[in-house]
């Protein structure tokens, strides 16, 4: 099973693809950026563009997304929350199911602790990836930490997926 993790964002959006073969196994991760001097129509449509480029070429069975939370900041909450309507629409339009999962419950999932820091979140992704470093930038290992955290959640014995 693949699991496309993504950290929304409208400037930057993380994405990482995660398997489970049977233990956890990373596939890709990286981030979308999109420019800011384009209108934010453009960098929606540009977003959307790479997801679906992404969807296509990991062939992901689900999307694991990070709930959208209430930020200090609402142009900040307003922006996240295109991409993420974005993020969904191109998931739904190449027929994958969509999981949301809030920041307490990756963080909880992949360290243990609902309140770690992104430090700690990006140790723990490194770990159970089995990976020499943390994953960079930090919005990569973000989206990796919901993939683990979807696949996680399944509580299916490892040998049963493939």
């Amino acid at each position: 099973m693949f699991v496309l993790g993504i950290d929304p964002g409208l400037t930057t959006t993380g994405y990482g693809v995660v398997g489970r073969f049977p233990a956890l196994k990373p596939v890709a991760a990286g981030v979308i950026r999109t420019r800011v001097e384009d209108t934010i129509a453009m960098r929606l449509r540009d977003l959307y563009d790479s997801l679906l480029s992404l969807i296509q070429e990991h062939q992901p069975e689900v999307m694991a997304i990070e709930q959208v939370f209430t930020n200090v900041n609402r142009q900040t909450a307003i922006a996240v929350g295109r991409a993420a309507g974005v993020a969904i629409l191109a998931a739904a339009q190449s027929g994958i199911a969509v999981f949301e999962y809030t920041p307490t419950a990756v963080k909880s999932a992949v360290t243990g602790d609902g309140a770690a820091g992104k430090q700690a979140v990006q140790t723990m992704v490194a770990r159970r990836l089995n990976l020499k470093a943390a994953p960079q930038p930090a919005d990569a290992a973000d989206a990796l930490a919901v993939a683990i955290c979807h696949l996680q959640s399944l509580q299916i014995p490892a040998g049963v997926l493939r």
